[in-house]
């Protein structure tokens, strides 16, 4: 009996989705423990880490899957899927906080932005006011969402290449 090739598909969906929840999970712990407000972006690091490495792991396993043969373009399919996957899980997570669990936080770390911005003692207040529409721009749900969705797409394209590059098998 002959083994069937594995789907990009099914591999991207589940770790897309593994990779999506643990940015729900830092977003929520962040928000609850008041992390989130203070900006602190530490919490982030656990996410900067396990992004490629869930990539780099879900190509591995495609190979093993695939009887341990990988091509480039199969690499850059998985990895780029889960990263696209797991930015619209957390898009999705962002506009039902942003819109219906706390409508209210944008605007609460809007002000403790500025704030911060007008402790600096370098800052006029047309600087800060520059600044703060540049960030309401970036706080938009919508433009936002876009960015974070390129971003992620962008690093998931590079870390696909990176372990397509190394882990492809060579083609007859």
């Amino acid at each position: 009996m002959e083994n069937q090739k594995p789907t990009a598909g099914k591999f991207a969906l589940n770790y897309g989705v593994i990779l999506g929840v643990l940015m729900i999970a830092i977003g929520v712990v962040t928000y609850v423990t008041g992390m989130a407000l203070e900006g602190q972006q530490w919490p982030n690091i656990i996410y900067y880490i396990a992004f490629p490495v869930v990539i780099m792991y879900a190509i591995s396993q495609y190979k093993k899957a695939n009887a341990n043969t990988l091509g480039l373009g199969d690499a850059i399919k998985v990895g780029l899927s889960i990263a696209v996957i797991s930015a619209i899980v957390y898009l999705i997570y962002g506009l039902l906080f942003n819109y219906v669990i706390d409508p209210e936080f944008m605007g609460q770390m809007m002000e403790v932005q500025r704030d911060k911005l007008l402790e600096n003692p370098n800052m006029t207040p047309e600087v800060v006011e520059q600044s703060m529409k540049m960030m309401e721009m970036m706080f938009n749900p919508f433009i936002g969402s876009a960015f974070w969705v390129a971003m992620s797409a962008f690093f998931g394209l590079i870390y696909s290449l990176i372990g397509g590059l190394v882990m492809k098998t060579k083609s007859n």
